[in-house]
């Protein structure tokens, strides 16, 4: 059997690691790295490169630089999400045919998943270096507040580029895989997973070699991006007041000011100043001009209060679903690398009224429990079990335009629930059965999953049928829903393996593309 790797596909850097002599291994790439930058650069001739190469060439070619993909996995273009993104990357953010946010390079379209795919491949051929033969399955992490959407997204990526991928694992889990690996003591461990992207925390319990989530909470639109914005915020307001120039419209402009946002916040993880010097900035009928200034850690704690309040919410919501108090935590884990940040480390202490531990890599670490999952699946690890839960609570619409969940957020996977409805018109002979994903009493507020009708219902007042509808989730996350008239024993059922949001066409498209592109060797 071949090697299965474990990808940490991240929004600002992503990993590949494997088992190798029952150990995980984190695999440098072609550049020596052990993390790739989640970024795909593209020339004017087609050629397209994933990692520091696109990284370099991000300031003078922004429009042909694409970052931050995975944000918009599984998103519509007429989200308040994507419209925020939208005003600071600088390439272009168009809506496809079926309402879904894609990016346009120099004339070409790409959906995220196409874009996405190419970080895995670049991932997959950093294996096949490492041990000269073909890799073609892999376990891919997202973040535990992934919805279905996105989490079929980030499948399809894995299609595309090649890959099978045998299972999607929570970031958080994976961590918890990685920490207590080895362990053998009974422990209760907060994974608190703050990445460039997304911001999720989960409770998990270590009994002697099985991993069982309780909990899990988080924040899909908190992450390094943020941080890095209210910093790039801050600089051109600055640079605004000084010289009187707006560069809000510049593309080029931005993206130094992003590159030196990025590069001030981590320099203040270690430094208490730091100073910004960016010549020729823009230029005015008076000549050049340019921004020099100071940065204190103090300045930033102060830019970034908002974001880091925000982290209160989810860790007190895990913790009470969790039914666990501070004193029953043994340990919290830091994982992605904006757990760097003084701040962020001094509000974790304040949280959960303990320092938290230091001793993994956070860019290193969901990589290494990717792998361990892998090595779960192949065979390679048995001593090892994992229990996890599904993030969001799962039902059906009800009349008034009401949620009525089935399965609870949090519920252990693999699982199944039933409940029981009725009709609420007199001689109602159908039925529609409508599939949700979501914590909002507003049916409309949710996810919509998908939908069927139960026809043959026997004609009775309202209120007389009885209607069964069960709910079953796999350890994929892939839902079964049926529903069935317990008098006449009429029954329909789907299977909701979730839209990506491509349909069978474009993704074949994808594929060939992507094929097409490797076999050309215009892949780098």
């Amino acid at each position: 059997m071949g090697k299965i790797i474990g990808v940490d596909l991240g929004t600002t850097n992503s990993c590949v690691a494997v088992i190798d002599g029952g150990e995980p291994l984190v695999l440098p790439n072609s550049e020596g790295s052990r993390t790739t930058p989640s970024m795909v650069g593209f020339t004017e001739e087609g050629e397209q490169f994933v990692g520091q190469q696109a990284k370099r060439q991000a300031i003078i070619n922004p429009e042909l630089t694409v970052y931050d993909i995975k944000r918009l996995l599984g998103h519509k273009y007429n989200s308040d999400q994507v419209e925020k993104y939208a005003e600071i990357l600088p390439f272009n953010i168009v809506e496809n045919t079926n309402g879904d946010a894609w990016v346009e390079v120099d004339g070409d379209r790409y959906s995220p998943q196409e874009i996405s795919s190419l970080i895995l491949r670049k991932m997959r051929q950093t294996a096949e270096d490492y041990f000269g033969e073909e890799i073609t399955e892999a376990v891919i992490t997202v973040p535990a507040y992934f919805n279905d959407a996105q989490r079929n997204a980030t499948k399809d990526a894995g299609k595309i580029a090649g890959l099978t991928v045998r299972r999607i694992i929570n970031e958080p889990t994976a961590a918890a895989l990685a920490y207590g690996y080895e362990e053998t003591d009974h422990a209760n461990l907060v994974v608190f997973d703050l990445g460039g992207g997304t911001f999720d925390v989960s409770i998990v319990q270590l009994r002697g070699g099985v991993f069982e989530v309780v909990s899990t909470a988080g924040d899909n639109h908190l992450g390094g991006e943020d941080f890095d914005r209210v910093v790039l915020d801050f600089l051109m307001e600055r640079f605004e007041e000084d010289t009187g120039i707006d560069v809000s419209d510049d593309r080029m402009a931005l993206q130094r000011l992003k590159e030196a946002a990025e590069n001030a916040k981590c320099e203040l993880s270690t430094a208490s100043e730091t100073n910004i010097n960016l010549p020729f900035l823009a230029v005015d009928d008076s000549g050049p001009r340019h921004l020099s200034l100071d940065l204190s850690r103090s300045q930033l704690n102060d830019l970034c209060y908002e974001l880091i309040e925000r982290l209160d919410i989810p860790c007190n919501d895990a913790m009470d679903e969790a039914g666990l108090s501070n004193s029953d935590i043994d340990d919290v884990l830091l994982v992605g690398g904006m757990t760097r940040m003084p701040a962020v480390q001094k509000r974790v202490e304040e949280i959960f009224d303990r320092k938290p531990h230091k001793g993994v890599n956070p860019d290193e670490v969901v990589a290494k429990g990717a792998a361990i999952q892998s090595g779960i699946l192949g065979g390679e690890i048995q001593e090892v079990i994992l229990l996890d839960i599904t993030p969001f609570s799962l039902g059906i619409r009800v009349s008034g335009d009401r949620f009525s969940p089935i399965i609870d957020k949090n519920a252990p996977v693999p699982t199944s629930a039933t409940k029981i409805f009725t009709t609420t018109e007199d001689n109602q002979d159908v039925v529609t059965v409508t599939v949700l994903q979501g914590e909002d009493d507003k049916a409309s507020a949710n996810k919509l999953l998908g939908m069927f009708n139960l026809t043959g219902i026997s004609p009775a007042p309202a209120g007389k049928p009885r209607i069964e509808v069960t709910f079953e989730i796999d350890t994929d996350g892939i839902v079964d829903v049926s529903a069935k008239d317990l008098n006449t024993g009429a029954s329909q059922s789907i299977t909701v393996e979730g839209h990506s949001g491509l349909s069978s066409e474009e993704l074949q498209r994808a594929m060939k593309r992507s094929e097409k592109a490797e076999a050309s060797k215009t892949f780098a």
